[in-house]
């Protein structure tokens, strides 16, 4: 018979033990709490923006949770069903009528477009796509419950196809809104939460990753809208202008547009970022447009015909044809052309510096520079790169009113 002391007893006891207990846990006979990942997190923004002064439902300033209730969920159902039950009320459902002519040209409404919206402040002002309301007549919004109200275009930004349409909530309506969130620090694997409504139907959510980020997004010839985030949420017709929610409930993006050959979702879709969206939502507000910079000088694409006749030395960038007399762009240094030839019916002079590089960024286009210029604002002074008898010349250029430029070239 084989002998053992007391600490091979001991650990041979010890051993026993775990191991029954292991047993009763795997056949239920024994119950063991679950930690609460899906518990109080943390809000969004503790103020709004002092631009923006928005105000902001109480109960979506954090994700609260009943882990009573949602014990039998994993930690990441949970977070899903919070960010759903918290903030669905807050997506819109917008649907517009349009103007159409009969037969005998007399003008006749007709169903427009659909889409959605996101509910920003609690005095009934909803962020959404500029697509979803473009060349709308009336604007109608959807509440969750069911309540159906005329709304009105506050202002449009067709260059980050982005709007703002506000309506009277009813007496005694309690509105919920979605805060904003940070763009800026997004990662690539993020998880991201999608609410709209695609094909109709009302408050859908779809769960996906941030896929990719920085993307730019061509939306018009002129236009090019920058850093759009790309995700993998399932988003369809209807999805437009609802919000791109992170996992504590905060808006990172605005649904815009997908990628797809065939109509339906096949996982490419792309978001305004969330920081474009503060940045233009307070312009539209108060002024019902986005007011931009631009240089007050006659600008021409360069095209292979010019580059050939004019023998330039480059393939790409804008020529400058004129500039405004005792013009902010002229004291600036930059310099028009003085050489006339006819292009169609347009004059241009050749002879003139050609702009290549734009606060940072590289100008092969008229729609390179709508984008680079984007941000800035009259009265803003941007670094300009030029081409001028074959030397590179940096110029520092002060921004004129982009309206009053192109109104009154």
């Amino acid at each position: 018979m084989k002998l053992h002391n007391w600490r091979q007893t001991a650990i041979f006891s010890t051993l026993s033990a775990l191991i029954l207990l292991m047993f009763a846990i795997g056949i239920g006979l024994i119950k063991v709490p679950h930690s609460d990942a899906g518990g109080k997190r943390e809000g969004g923004p503790k103020t709004a923006d002092a631009r923006l002064d928005l105000r902001e439902s109480p109960e979506t300033q954090a994700l609260r949770l009943n882990t009573a209730e949602l014990q039998p969920y994993s930690a990441d159902e949970r977070e899903n069903i919070a960010v759903y039950e918290q903030l669905n009320e807050a997506v819109v459902n917008i649907t517009t009528e349009t103007q159409a002519y009969n037969w005998f040209l007399e003008p006749v409404p007709q169903d427009g477009t659909s889409g959605s919206g996101t509910i920003i402040d609690t005095r009934g002002i909803v962020l959404t796509n500029n697509h979803v309301i473009e060349k709308a007549i009336k604007v109608f919004i959807n509440l969750a419950d069911g309540t159906q109200i005329e709304g009105s275009v506050k202002g449009t930004d067709p260059e980050n196809d982005l709007a703002v349409v506000e309506f009277k909530p009813p007496p005694g309506t309690d509105l919920k809104t979605i805060p904003f969130g940070d763009s800026s620090n997004l990662k690539v694997g993020q998880k991201v939460l999608a609410i709209g409504n695609p094909f109709a139907f009302e408050r859908t959510l779809t769960v996906g990753i941030v896929s990719g980020l920085g993307r730019p997004i061509q939306t018009s010839q002129r236009n090019i809208i920058r850093d759009m985030i790309q995700t993998d949420a399932s988003i369809n017709p209807g999805n437009s202008g609802g919000p791109l929610i992170d996992a504590h409930g905060r808006m990172i993006g605005v649904t815009t547009m997908i990628y797809s050959p065939s109509g339906g979702s096949i996982g490419i879709g792309f978001a305004v970022p969330v920081n474009t969206a503060k940045r233009v939502v307070a312009e539209l507000i108060e002024y019902g447009k986005v007011r931009r910079g631009w240089i007050d000088a006659s600008l021409v694409q360069i095209f292979p015909a010019l580059v050939r006749y004019a023998k330039l030395p480059v393939q790409s960038g804008l020529l400058t044809s004129r500039t405004k007399k005792n013009g902010l762009a002229e004291k600036a240094g930059l310099r028009q052309g003085g050489d006339p030839v006819r292009y169609g019916s347009s004059v241009i002079y050749l002879g003139g510096d050609i702009i290549t590089n734009v606060d940072g960024m590289k100008v092969d286009t008229l729609a390179d520079l709508y984008s680079a210029l984007e941000d800035n604002k009259g009265g803003d002074k941007v670094e300009v790169e030029v081409l001028r008898n074959g030397n590179k010349v940096k110029l520092t250029i002060t921004l004129a009113d982009r309206d009053e430029v192109l109104d009154h070239p």
